[in-house]
């Protein structure tokens, strides 16, 4: 089933996004290849492709895992967590429509 990653991030979290990006994107890198990323991406701060030093509000994950528990445990797991960038994360089951 999938489920969705709802992530706020907390103020000024631009810097410390970008101390751990590559290690963030890498695991979603890993669920697209395993052909279970359904689409993952941040919320600008601003209404524009590159918000530039306004940064983000927070991210969306929607991926495919075997249960919720699963997908808090992975969520939980994220760089972004370690690195003080999300404030709140809701992890919640998604079905996909269309």
């Amino acid at each position: 089933m999938y489920y969705a990653v709802i992530s706020q991030d907390v103020e000024d979290s631009l810097e410390k996004r970008m101390s751990v990006r590559a290690d963030h994107v890498a695991r979603l890198e890993l669920l697209r290849d395993e052909g279970r990323l359904l689409t993952a991406g941040p919320h600008p701060k601003i209404d524009s492709e590159d918000p530039g030093p306004n940064g983000f509000t927070g991210s969306l994950i929607v991926a495919e895992f075997d249960s919720l528990e699963d997908a808090q445990a992975w969520a939980d797991a994220d760089p972004y967590i370690a690195a003080g960038v999300y404030e709140k994360v809701i992890v919640k089951p998604y079905k996909k429509v269309f």
